[in-house]
């Protein structure tokens, strides 16, 4: 009984060690991430989306895209009936939602862009970043040309987000949700390097049920 007992505890501390090995896998924040984030709100149905708001030069540029968990029905209709949602958030460090932590965030919320006349409308408000679904470093970045290249973001069954993938200036950022996919294109080409958001709408036409989400060209037209 005594053997037993002492393997036990030898087994316990392997594991317990095995645990400090895996928690010391991950490098130590980078203080350069840190501070205010602005970020776009995005909805559809109950769900809320937030993507980062990158740019060119460090350490913003990375495109990412988060799953926010909404308990306020009147946040959630806000986020949902507003044409353009954005948040400044109090400081945090981005690369915990690029090692895709559970975070919690105090932000606050403009109807509209808070850099361009935006309206607050919420106010240091508590937002939990649930679940990361895509983040890219823009770091490698190809010559814009008139053909665009998007990543898919597989939400759920016949559920997808397609996002934009950023080149050099001049780009844009875009993302458009499909409900139903049918041989939808990841890859086309367009009338000009950065089009209008109703010809990429346009490109989306036979791909099923779609919402464009978000549309941005005017930070990505010099670098």
């Amino acid at each position: 009984m005594y053997k037993v007992f002492i393997f036990v505890i030898l087994l316990l501390n392997s594991f317990a060690s095995f645990a400090k090995d895996d928690a010391k896998e991950l490098p130590p924040l980078d203080p350069a991430y840190m501070g205010v984030q602005h970020m776009t709100l995005l909805s559809y149905a109950s769900n809320v989306y937030a993507s980062f708001m990158p740019r060119y030069s460090e350490p913003y540029n990375v495109q990412l895209l988060y799953k926010v968990s909404v308990k306020d029905l009147a946040f959630l209709q806000t986020v949902r009936d507003g044409r353009l949602t954005t948040l400044k958030s109090k400081p945090f460090n981005l690369q915990r939602l690029m090692r895709g932590e559970k975070v919690m965030v105090n932000a606050d919320v403009y109807s509209g862009h808070f850099g361009r006349e935006g309206m607050l409308v919420y106010e240091n408000i508590e937002l939990e970043f649930s679940k990361l679904l895509y983040v890219r470093k823009m770091d490698k970045l190809k010559k814009s040309t008139q053909w665009q290249q998007y990543d898919v973001v597989n939400i759920r069954k016949n559920y997808k987000i397609y996002i934009h993938q950023i080149d050099q200036a001049p780009s844009f950022d875009h993302l458009i949700h499909i409900d139903v996919e049918a041989g939808c294109l990841s890859k086309f080409k367009t009338s000009t390097i950065v089009p209008k958001a109703s010809e990429l709408q346009y490109k989306f036409i036979n791909c099923g049920t779609m919402k464009p989400l978000h549309y941005e060209s005017e930070d990505f037209i010099v670098k």
